[in-house]
């Protein structure tokens, strides 16, 4: 494998573009209309054009995809993730046109891609599932009745579901029917399958994710721990490595369950088993990711291990070089994701001219983007500008980083989430580590972003002088 083609844009297809140079491999980007000039089209050795900027007639389309990597001569292609990173059905056109689909199998895609599939297929193990109901719900008065044994609150979710859509809280019983119909009217817009099913609401939830990886040999390994609870509209926005609410023994435990639900649908490549833990440390079986989340950089940095460098090697044939006990957790990491969004206008999307756009520098922080100054931020695709990175020896100080880190990125000409994250950075329920999924919807408010003041800045210069007392004792990953 020499030559693969990255079906993706923006940061995810830079982040990919610059392991194949480490790795000696050339790479072809593809590209609409609105990213003709995009970093990861200049980044890559070659760049076909896909056609108009709506994803639908650009980067949907399979054809198109399969037939620039044919005329490039690319042995393989990337999905990242978004787009089709998940698209069973590409995945298996990509290998009957003689390609290599750098994922898992179409198998693996499908069974982890329904959550009452998934559900299904982890049954066989002893791991700790949601209370409720194990496959569709036929009729809205056999739910309702079903419901009444679980006890409120509860969810009602789409089983093709992802990043919220189809789910609905239901409080009371007088509210199930009209949450009934529409979960089942959002699953059938968003997923064309309007299946449901219902679980036992987990109140005061954490999420938590951990990354897995096996090769095509049946070896397997996890990269502990991912805590993902700050989120807003059921999208992550910090993510941070080790979580400060699992210890050693937690971690292993929930690192079995993750490869036995990899085993369960035969996985190969990297993956992402997430679970969710209520306020006793309890935690259940969510949902598998079947491709490399936006989240990976943290798992990077603590581990050394470069994720995207492991799928191709996996997508080669080669075993893992490594077992569970080599693998070690060194320091602590957070992300931000920057997006273009106003928090001060209910995090609408804004669009428009990065009139600056300038990165932090530093040991330890790391900004992973598609986007330089002077280019225009589209309305076409996800609002994500940049993932910002820090790494430090201890949980405290990567924070301080962070909030330094926030302050040295100049973002002008539209609105971003800076100031968002250095809210959450400097709120007490975070800095403890006593937050939950909630936390942005209580917590948050237009008012709250005047609590931030220069002590974030202080705070950030106090961190640097322990950062240049430890940094010559631990050795800087990825």
């Amino acid at each position: 494998m020499d030559k693969i083609l990255i079906a993706n844009r923006g940061e995810i297809a830079c982040r990919i573009i610059d392991t194949a140079k480490k790795m000696g491999i050339s790479t072809v980007a593809v590209y609409s209309e609105a990213d003709k000039d995009a970093l990861h089209v200049k980044s890559a050795n070659e760049a076909i054009y896909l056609g108009a900027a709506p994803s639908s007639e650009s980067y949907l389309v399979h054809d198109k995809i399969i037939n620039a990597a044919k005329e490039t001569g690319a042995q393989a292609i990337h999905p990242g993730y978004g787009f089709l990173s998940e698209n069973a059905e590409f995945a298996v056109k990509v290998r009957q046109n003689g390609l290599i689909f750098i994922g898992p199998s179409d198998h693996s895609i499908t069974i982890m891609g329904s959550k009452l599939a998934a559900k299904e297929a982890v049954s066989k193990y002893d791991i700790p599932l949601v209370p409720g109901t194990e496959s569709a719900i036929a009729t809205k008065e056999e739910g309702k009745k079903i419901a009444d044994q679980i006890g409120y609150p509860l969810l009602i979710k789409a089983s093709a579901g992802g990043g919220g859509k189809g789910m609905k809280l239901v409080n009371h019983p007088d509210e199930f029917f009209q949450q009934f119909d529409s979960a089942k009217n959002e699953a059938r817009s968003a997923f064309g399958d309007d299946a449901v099913f219902i679980e036992k609401y987990i109140e005061s939830p954490r999420h938590i994710e951990i990354q897995v990886l096996f090769d095509q040999h049946g070896n397997g390994v996890h990269l502990f721990e991912r805590e993902c609870s700050v989120q807003r509209r059921h999208q992550k926005v910090i993510e941070e490595t080790p979580s400060a609410k699992v210890n050693p023994a937690l971690r292993s435990q929930m690192g079995e369950h993750a490869l036995q639900v990899a085993r369960s649908c035969n996985y190969e490549g990297a993956g992402t088993v997430e679970f969710i833990m209520d306020a006793n440390g309890h935690y259940y079986f969510l949902e598998m990711n079947t491709r490399l989340q936006v989240e990976h950089p943290v798992t990077e940095m603590i581990t050394g291990i470069d994720l995207v460098e492991q799928q191709i090697k996996v997508a080669r044939g080669e075993a893992l070089a490594f077992a569970q006990e080599d693998i070690t957790s060194t320091g602590h990491a957070i992300e931000l994701r920057i997006y273009a969004e106003d928090p001060e206008n209910n995090f609408l999307p804004s669009i428009g001219k990065l009139e600056a756009f300038t990165i932090p520098q530093g040991e330890g922080v790391r900004t992973d983007t598609g986007f330089v100054s002077g280019d225009t931020v589209p309305i076409y695709y996800d609002p994500m500008l940049a993932k910002l990175i820090a790494y430090a020896p201890n949980r405290n100080l990567a924070i301080q980083k962070l909030k330094k880190a926030i302050n040295d990125f100049k973002i002008e000409g539209i609105a971003s989430t800076l100031d968002f994250g250095q809210f959450v950075l400097n709120h007490a329920e975070f800095i403890n580590g006593s937050y939950d999924t909630h936390f942005v919807k209580n917590h948050w408010s237009v008012e709250a972003l005047s609590e931030i003041t220069d002590e974030a800045l202080v705070a950030a210069h106090i961190a640097k002088h322990h950062w240049d007392k430890y940094k010559s004792k631990i050795k800087l990953p990825i």
